[in-house]
């Protein structure tokens, strides 16, 4: 049994072995010198602009109500103590959004019940909410919230009492 190279058959496979040989052998080195800013056609790419960095502080109910997310700026709001970066949830969060009530503020109670009210928003120059009258149901309602955040958003601070004024 002889390799025939006058049918086109043969030809035709010898050449496609040639060529993957050739690109196994001497791969192409064509890598983009331009860095992409955009989702295009892969998961490589990168932002216009890196977020400013936010250190982690201490939050008061009158220090965290600025980060409302309008004109631009972050969004923050606490949970049980404990400060969220949601700017990335703009659109959930920011001005607006559905939760948009619960920017720059404590959302504890909120969240716990399940409720958009702003009865649920405790006023920012009153003590922190003790939370003490919530069912079980409703503290592992706000837990979920609080491990849904913490797996989504950045914890930038944390949430304390009002200075004595």
């Amino acid at each position: 049994m002889a390799f025939d190279l006058s049918t086109p058959i043969n030809t035709a496979l010898l050449l496609y072995i040639l060529y993957t040989v050739q690109r196994i052998l001497i791969p192409s080195n064509n890598v983009s010198k331009d860095i992409p800013t955009e989702f295009k056609n892969g998961y490589s790419w990168m932002p216009k602009a890196h977020p400013p960095t936010l250190l982690f502080q201490n939050y008061t109910p009158r220090t965290l109500q600025p980060f409302n997310g309008e004109n631009g700026q972050r969004i923050l709001l606490g949970i049980k103590g404990v400060v969220y970066d949601v700017t990335a949830g703009r659109n959930f969060y920011g001005p607006n959004g559905m939760y948009a009530n619960f920017a720059g503020r404590d959302a504890s109670r909120g969240m716990a019940k399940q409720s958009f009210d702003t009865e649920m928003l405790t006023p920012v120059d009153q003590p922190l909410d003790k939370l003490e009258d919530l069912t079980q149901e409703e503290i592992d309602n706000m837990k979920g919230w609080m491990e849904h955040f913490s797996s989504k958003y950045i914890v930038c601070g944390r949430l304390v009492e009002n200075d004595a004024a």
